[in-house]
């Protein structure tokens, strides 16, 4: 690590070349090939995957995308001579636009059913040429315009549908830059250098910019949903500027003790840069846990996630030395280099709330750990009433029309009519024909059902469909109630005596196998991050104790985050407020990576509070005084660095896109939580109750595991002689002016 630090550092102008060419290229190249991200959330081997490949092989007509055109007028019908006129034109418009392989509106013959009770409600189905993330969105974007043109004072037309979805606009890069203008503010009041609060922004955005455009080309090569680059620039910056943080906080403690620009530099990466790779690796491998499950979609969001952090940890021990360089002395602000001149090097010493914080966590324990385990399990209770599910366009924001034109299906033909069911089978003869026949009245007989349409055979007749309205909407239990009463009870009785297998296929049945598979496979996941976690922590602290702490904390975390979630989604307490749209469930695939990503930025903060802590331990051997001075020398650095993360994460609430607003306020809360209850309280607390039995080790397995080393034995010393040097030249003064006690001398 000192030997790339010294180069980048000697090589600096090279060194920004090279990442400023790698991040034009990448970037270069993704505008050339475009995306191609793909929202496959079908699990091979489930009935509803089944249910799809029947309906595509037996149906090809139907494999594009359906989208709906709904209007409403309140006065009169939507049969009236010039409702009718206009809306007629309005579809055969559309039906003739590129990229639409079909219109079926209520006035043809095929339209019965597609006017209300009322009669001032009507829908239409347009039918594109292909699935949602294969269409042109200026296609999808003319049908909107198209269909929007025809709507008068009278005459409401709103729009729903995948496609549709793709030209609602978003908050844009507004996310972005409200965290990035936040995390500048907070790095310059810590730092008080605008040099020194530019550099991690600087270093991230490159590290994040770079990985941003290698995730489109990600998508050429493998499954990646669309909002795998949302989330990868939510967690690089995230872990970018803090990453940066801790080298630019590093380099700037050993300019103050009389290093010169380079030598503080190098020891910078040399130190605290094995740790943020140590920490960027455990982060990477926790997201790489989901190749595990074998799930395409989660495939790509995890190598798009590890992508973006490795670019940023890369950015972090080689672009920002080269930085740091450059600016020289101004890393310090004009105060911290005029005193500097005035009284030479000095050494840093915890003082303040921190100092103050750490004695008192020592001296009261016992209270302060009761406090923080009564608060993460407050907060954790929600989860129980987890309920697993994918929100649908009744879920947007109540000005999208998306949302008012699911709203207005809801109040003319009942809430199923949004998401409906489609059984699907192959028909083998006369005895197969006669039970599909009897099946429609069996299954409006059946409990949640609001309307059964007449089964539909294929040109052969080897295949037939048929579909289900429920009376709930697509994302409520009770519809996945039907769908297993349906599998489970009515569709096997009615199978008897025949050949049939009629498998349930629609929106709801494909997300809740979605969601069975992954809960299915959870208990293996977790375990399997949580196993390698702990073997990393082992490693690197020669400890039980330790590794075991930050797994329960870890556990905690994101129980208590997920609450949060749950709290805010699903029971919808100030859902609507935050422009978050209705209360919904929780997607299927947030928990796996969540999971990832909370267990890899715990261990981050586990990583950069232990290793000081057992430091001193190796040095001193007194439990008591490495906790309070680990807790004294990093609750600072740890704190701003969390702010930083917060106010990142909390900003892509304003994206508008529901499922990032959720990662967002997830990983917020689990780092809030994780920083401010956890790291600065309860782990202190709980590892002065248990003293020295914290670094207890078994002795055969002490000498079985590999010695690896977060800080290396030679900047260890350096820096100790380095400080003892200092604390020499500088006693006499610190004793004329304070003669204050240096916490990591006080005793709880």
């Amino acid at each position: 690590m000192a030997a790339l630090a010294r180069w980048c550092v000697r090589r600096r102008l090279f060194a920004v070349l090279l990442w400023l060419l790698a991040f034009g290229g990448v970037s270069a190249a993704a505008v050339a090939a475009g995306s191609d991200y793909s929202n496959d959330y079908k699990v091979p081997g489930t009935e509803s995957g089944r249910a799809t490949e029947l309906l595509r092989e037996g149906f090809p007509d139907l494999g594009g995308d359906s989208d709906t055109i709904v209007w409403h007028t309140d006065s009169g019908t939507v049969r009236a001579a010039d409702v009718e006129q206009t809306m007629t034109r309005t579809l055969d418009r559309i039906e003739d636009l590129p990229g639409v392989a079909s219109v079926t509106g209520p006035y043809d013959e095929q339209g019965a059913g597609r006017v209300s009770a009322d009669g001032r409600t009507a829908y239409a189905t347009v039918t594109f040429d292909e699935q949602s993330e294969d269409i042109d969105a200026a296609d999808a974007k003319a049908v909107v315009d198209t269909a929007r043109a025809a709507g008068t004072d009278g005459l409401r037309v709103e729009l729903g549908g995948s496609a549709v979805g793709l030209t609602e606009s978003s908050g844009g890069h507004l996310a972005e830059v409200v965290g990035v203008v936040v995390a500048a503010i907070v790095l310059f009041l810590a730092f008080g250098s605008l040099a020194a609060s530019l550099l991690p922004i600087a270093t991230a955005l490159v590290g994040v910019g770079t990985a941003y455009a290698g995730i489109a080309l990600l998508g050429h090569a493998m499954t990646v949903a669309d909002f795998a680059p949302m989330l990868g620039m939510l967690i690089g910056l995230g872990v970018g500027i803090d990453y940066a943080l801790f080298i630019v906080t590093r380099h700037r403690r050993g300019l103050k003790r009389g290093l010169s620009v380079t030598e503080a530099a190098t020891n910078a990466v040399a130190t605290t840069g094995r740790a943020v790779v140590f920490a960027g690796a455990t982060v990477c491998i926790a997201l790489l846990g989901m190749l595990i499950l074998r799930l395409s979609f989660l495939n790509g969001v995890a190598v798009a996630a590890s992508l973006t952090v490795v670019l940023t940890v890369l950015a972090s021990v080689t672009l920002l030395p080269a930085l740091l360089s450059f600016i020289g002395m101004r890393a310090l602000s004009r105060r911290e280099r005029r005193r500097l001149a005035e009284h030479g090097p000095e050494p840093e010493l915890p003082t303040g709330f921190a100092a103050r914080w750490s004695a008192f966590v020592e001296r009261h324990p016992k209270l302060l750990g009761a406090i923080a385990l009564a608060v993460m399990a407050v907060l954790a209770l929600p989860t129980l009433s987890l309920h697993l599910g994918t929100s649908d366009q009744g879920n947007d924001p109540r000005t999208s029309t998306t949302r008012q034109a699911y709203d207005l299906l809801a109040d003319g033909f009942g809430p199923g009519v949004n998401g409906p069911l489609t059984l699907v089978t192959e028909v083998h003869g006369g005895d197969d024909r006669l039970a599909l026949d009897n099946l429609d009245a069996t299954l409006r007989q059946t409990d949640g059902v609001a309307s059964v349409t007449p089964v539909t055979y294929d040109a052969g007749g080897d295949t037939a469909y048929l579909t289900v309205v429920p009376e709930s909407s697509p994302q409520s239990r009770q519809t996945s109630d039907l769908v297993d009463r349906l599998r489970d009870d009515v569709l096997p009785r009615a199978e008897g005596g025949t050949a049939l297998d009629v498998q349930v296929g629609g929106m709801t049945a494909g997300y809740d196998d979605f969601a069975d598979v992954i809960v299915d496979k959870l208990p293996l996941f977790v375990g399997v991050v949580i196993g390698l976690g702990c073997l990393l922590l082992l490693l690197a602290f020669r400890s039980v104790g330790i590794p075991l702490k930050a797994a329960a904390m870890n556990v905690a975390a994101v129980a208590a985050a997920f609450g949060v979630v749950v709290a805010i989604f699903q029971w919808g307490w100030g859902s609507e407020l935050l422009g978050l749209g209705a209360a919904g469930p929780i997607e299927p695939f947030l928990p796996v990576i969540m999971v990832s990503v909370l267990f890899g930025l715990s261990m981050d903060y586990q990583v950069f509070l232990v290793s000081r802590m057992y430091e001193e331990w190796l040095e001193t051997g007194d439990n008591r005084r490495a906790v309070r001075v680990g807790l004294a020398e990093t609750s600072r650095v740890i704190n701003s660095a969390a702010v930083i993360m917060i106010s990142v994460f909390l900003a892509f609430v304003l994206s508008g896109d529901r499922v990032i607003a959720m990662f967002g306020i997830a990983l917020a809360a689990a780092v809030a939580l994780d920083a401010f209850v956890l790291r600065t309280l309860l782990v202190p607390a709980l590892m002065h109750l248990l003293g020295g039995a914290n670094w207890w080790l078994p002795r055969r397995l002490d000498a079985c595991l590999p010695r690896i080393s977060i800080e290396p034995p030679e900047a260890r010393a350096a820096h100790e002689r380095l400080a003892a040097v200092t604390d020499a030249e500088v006693a006499d003064v610190l004793a004329e002016e304070e003669r204050q006690r240096d916490v990591r001398d006080t005793t709880g």
